[in-house]
């Protein structure tokens, strides 16, 4: 690994795809003499970043995301627009990396001049990966990518994650199977920007046209993130690229108002601060763990907590003043 930072920043700079490849390995990397360098590429290139549309992409299985992806990325790259594919994937230790398997099956798209994929790290808690992926996308930003799609491929709070570094959050839907509302959670109808029923051709457009309506419905109950924006619910079929153009042009819409009604500028600053925030707990824990004072009472007040002879409140009073008394020396 180069330690001069500035070889990577005027890589990516090029748009150097290579350059661009391997900084994402410095950022990805776990090693701290690599992260040294990596905050410094990342800091640089900051000016050079934010003007990309950041889209994040979630589906219930089956719901036909890479097909859905590699159709729309296409039709991007047609339209004069360079797409980089990022993905989160929490649950890639416990299936060894299904995202590959995924980079494999959008054969069109990894080939395609125009469009960049990079799978998720195979390792680390949600977290690890989400902190990687805000890295890489502000890389990508960086080399001249304009549209960056984040996919959640992941479980839980996956979605919730992706939708606190994107500007407009997408949620891929399928119909015929069952109560629509079933594969569906709350949560992730509360951070939707908008819906989308793939799938929606051959026998399955009119199932897809009741499935629209039962998600239509099923926003009415919930309170909509922003003022000046109404969640649609729109179909399209990925396999002969239907309703592509209107799902682009829906998240164009809603940028151009959220610029205006500066919602925007205020989503990414509140994104940046509270991503700032989980770092600095992050690090303070970190440091906590890693204490060699805490290292050697951790064992005797666990058994003392477990075993009923210390209340928790005590036990962990006792371990943070060990910190506070450390800080006033």
């Amino acid at each position: 690994m180069h330690k001069d930072p500035s070889y990577y920043i005027q890589g990516v700079m090029d748009n150097n795809r290579l350059m661009l490849a391997r900084t994402i390995t410095l950022v990805e990397s776990t090693l701290s003499t690599h992260q040294e360098i990596a905050k410094h590429v990342i800091n640089e290139i900051l000016p050079y970043t934010g003007k990309a549309v950041r889209l994040g992409i979630t589906g219930v299985p089956g719901a036909g995301k890479s097909t859905f992806i590699e159709s729309f990325g296409t039709m991007l790259t047609r339209l004069g627009h360079r797409v980089a594919v990022l993905a989160i994937d929490p649950s890639s230790t416990r299936s060894g990396g299904s995202i590959l398997g995924d980079k494999t099956r959008m054969e069109k798209l990894a080939v395609n001049d125009m469009a960049f994929i990079r799978p998720s790290p195979s390792s680390g808690s949600l977290g690890g990966v989400a902190r990687k992926t805000r890295e890489s996308m502000l890389v990508c930003e960086a080399a001249g990518f304009d549209v960056i799609i984040v996919e959640t491929v992941g479980v839980g709070q996956s979605e919730t994650t992706v939708a606190s570094m994107v500007d407009f959050f997408l949620v891929l839907q399928i119909s015929g199977a069952g109560d629509e509302l079933q594969g569906i959670k709350k949560g992730v109808l509360e951070v939707a920007d908008a819906i989308v029923v793939n799938k929606a051709d051959g026998d399955n457009i009119n199932r897809a046209k009741l499935a629209k309506r039962q998600y239509e419905t099923a926003l009415h109950l919930v309170a909509p993130s922003s003022p000046n924006w109404t969640v649609p619910v729109m179909t399209c079929s990925a396999l002969e690229e239907k309703g592509l153009t209107d799902v682009w042009e829906t998240i164009t819409s809603h940028k151009k108002i959220m610029t205006a009604t500066g919602e925007l500028d205020k989503k990414r600053q509140d994104q940046s601060m509270s991503w700032m925030w989980f770092l600095v707990n992050e690090g303070l824990e970190r440091w906590f763990y890693q204490h060699d004072e805490i290292k050697k009472l951790l064992p005797r007040v666990k058994k003392d907590v477990e075993d009923g002879r210390v209340a928790p409140t005590r036990a962990a009073d006792e371990l943070v003043s060990i910190l506070g008394k450390n800080l006033l020396l």
